[in-house]
């Protein structure tokens, strides 16, 4: 059995020996020391890079032995549950030694998140369905909750973009199948995230226009209006104003066709 890293909460690590969850990894500085070396794995983390995210305000001046002694327990939970991770150390530096089929979920959800978009953009819709959910899974679980080093912060950034790249992914497959009602769901949880992402009122007034409830889809286009004047003094985008006409123009013939029948 290959070993699992799962970063995204409840952190833990799953190998052929064995489970370890976020009680065995020591603590809070554990948890991230661990999660640091196994985002990192391809280059050395060096100790006094450690140190400045573990200890974000003060270092100790003891810090060094510090981070060997929580290096010591990490490498001996490695050990115990997945022999054939290694983490090496030299002066100053460590690196965490993966097979290449060792799963690390946040890799996981960046690497599916583009091979989904990369099957989006060749028509292959239930291949970018099943990656993109993959994607959206993993990114929406919480990450080092609680950590506010700049490390852990970056990384927090990240995951945040993968899963508002793949709710704009799904939410483009759900009005390819014919879902609207499901593509304006992943549109609106995009805006609780973004609230500025024009893309996404965009697919919201598509998904009403689908539905043939044109008056909210002139509210989507007003909401999007109002909040980038109120807050960054912006119009939408020429894009999204040849939207509305399309929408406007869909409710004429609407009308038309009701009128006639």
């Amino acid at each position: 059995m290959s070993t699992r890293i799962y970063l995204t909460a409840p952190l833990c690590i799953e190998g052929s020996a064995g489970l370890a969850g976020e009680a065995r990894l020591h603590g809070p500085q554990g948890k991230l020391t661990l999660a640091m070396l196994s985002l990192e794995h391809r280059r050395p983390v060096g100790r006094d890079e450690l140190a400045d995210e573990l200890w974000a305000d003060e270092l100790p001046s003891s810090y060094e032995v510090s981070v060997k002694v929580l290096i010591s327990k990490i490498r001996s939970v490695l050990r115990e549950v997945a022999p054939d991770l290694r983490l090496d150390g030299t002066v100053g530096y460590y690196q965490l030694k993966v097979p290449a089929d060792t799963t690390i979920d946040v890799e996981v959800a960046m690497a599916r998140v583009h091979t989904a978009e990369a099957a989006l953009r060749r028509g292959s819709i239930d291949a970018a369905a099943a990656d993109g959910l993959v994607a959206s899974m993993i990114a929406s679980r919480a990450f080092l909750p609680g950590f506010y080093c700049p490390w852990a912060t970056a990384w927090r950034a990240r995951l945040v973009d993968v899963r508002l790249r793949a709710l704009d992914l799904l939410s483009q497959v759900w009005l390819e199948k014919g879902e609207p009602d499901q593509a304006g769901r992943d549109a609106e949880a995009i805006l609780l995230i973004d609230p500025y992402r024009e893309a996404a009122y965009r697919t919201l007034i598509r998904a009403y226009v689908a539905t043939g409830d044109h008056a909210s889809a002139a509210r989507a286009y007003a909401r999007c209006s109002d909040r980038l004047a109120a807050d960054l003094g912006v119009e939408p985008t020429l894009e999204t104003r040849d939207l509305l006409n399309l929408a406007r123009i869909s409710r004429t013939n609407a009308t038309a066709r009701r009128s006639t029948s």
